[in-house]
Order: C-alpha cells, then structure tokens, then sequence
C-alpha cells in the first residue's frame, strides 16, 4: 500500500503578531496577509484529491480548512485536540511582561520546556499527549489517502518531532513560519518521512 501523506499547515498571520505574544488557545483574528495566506491554500490543493481535511477548532486555523474545502469534495473536520498549547495565565500576554512577572518561572520553562507549565496551563508534554492519539486516528482512518491538517506552531513541531524520532527538547529546533506547508509520509511499517518542511 502507498504511503499516507499528511500535509501539515500552520494558519495564516494574527493580529498582534509583531509584539512576540503567546496567543494559546485564545482565538485570535487574522492579519489581511493572514487572510491571503489561508486563500492561497486552496490554490495550492486545487489539482488534487484530498481524502480529508482536519483542522483545529479554532478561527485562525478553521479559516484555511474551509478556504481549501472550496474546491474539494471534502468538508472539513475541527478536533479541539489539535488546539495550540494552552497557556493559562499567560494567555494575550508578551513574552516581555512575561519576563518582567514570572522571571523565575520564565527561566524554570526554558531549563525544562517539556514538562514546566505556565499557571494554569498545560505543559509540552501534556499537549504532546493530546495531540499524538488524534492524529494516529486520523492517519488510520484514511490509510494510503492524501489528507490537510491545519494546526498551530506548537502542534506542527510535535508532529514533524515524532515523524523524525526527535525528543520534545528539540521543540525549537523546528520553524514553522505562518502559512507553511509541511508534507509527511506516513508507511504501514511504521516510518514516517518528512518530505517537506516549512514550505
């Protein structure tokens, strides 16, 4: 059987991006380029099949889901596991303030970014865990089909961190710029192949 392959999106632009801010699960608006990130979308898929769409239930992601949907016979499917990272207390804040209010707790995260959580939240590990059973799920379902997720920076690199074996620490060792496009295989035996990254 061919490979299934997963094409891996990150939503378009936000508003407040410049300001380096930790949006979480708030659903947060797109910029205009926001907007023409997730339109271009379906341009892109337009000359091919897709079994399936997933995407996050939020509006930043949801938009590029129903944006490709246009022109395929596929509608949408929105998991709230495959939310961003939830951040608690921290949610609508700058990285800045962060630093001035939390500078212990602040350091804590970066000495240990997969298992310290911001008040409230969920640590890596924890959104790692969410998000891991979904998206075997949806890989099983549609065995050797073609399939979008469209996801959140945080949940992208779990998922391209698992196709290469990679641990969780190498979170920011990934980029995934807005509007991107990664491509994974996924193979019956197991070995997933990360044809593309950050497209």
């Amino acid at each position: 059987m061919k490979a299934t392959r997963v094409h891996l999106l990150r939503h378009g632009q936000v508003d407040g991006f410049e300001d380096k801010r930790y949006n979480g699960q708030g659903d947060v608006r797109l910029t205009d380029l926001g907007r023409q990130q997730s339109a271009a979308f379906a341009g892109r898929f337009q000359h091919q099949k897709l079994s399936a769409i997933y995407s996050s239930d939020l509006y930043r992601c949801r938009m590029a889901a129903d944006q490709i949907a246009l022109l395929q016979e596929a509608q949408p499917e929105y998991h709230e596991e495959l939310r961003e990272l939830h951040i608690g207390d921290w949610q609508g804040q700058t990285w800045q303030q962060l630093q001035c209010d939390y500078p212990d707790l602040w350091q804590a995260r970066l000495d240990d970014i997969v298992n310290v959580s911001p008040p409230s939240g969920e640590s890596l590990l924890q959104m790692a865990q969410r998000v891991r059973p979904v998206v075997k799920q949806i890989i099983s379902a549609h065995a050797g089909g073609n399939i979008v997720i469209v996801a959140h920076g945080g949940v992208n690199r779990v998922i391209l961190l698992d196709a290469i074996g990679a641990p969780l620490e190498r979170l920011f060792h990934i980029e995934q710029d807005f509007g991107c496009h990664n491509i994974i295989d996924y193979f019956t035996d197991g070995i997933a192949v990360v044809k593309q990254l950050n497209g």
